[in-house]
């Protein structure tokens, strides 16, 4: 895997829409009186993987400094 700072930034920028969407489902699930407990859990277990991914990419946009 060899993207440019500027494809890292946009993995970044669209891993962090899906991150607020998933947000807004959740607030909204957790407002309903017909909330689904289970379907709750997955949304915010997806929303830790994403979490997640964003602290790697971003990770990958620090150079190294082991020379």
């Amino acid at each position: 895997m060899n993207e440019s700072p500027a494809e890292i930034v946009e993995i970044i920028a669209d891993l962090r829409s899906q991150h607020r969407d998933l947000d807004d489902a959740i607030a909204r699930l957790a407002e309903s009186p017909t909330m689904n407990q289970l379907q709750l859990t997955r949304l915010k277990k997806r929303k830790l993987r994403l979490k997640d991914q964003i602290a790697w990419w971003e990770s990958k946009l620090i150079p190294d400094l082991d020379a």
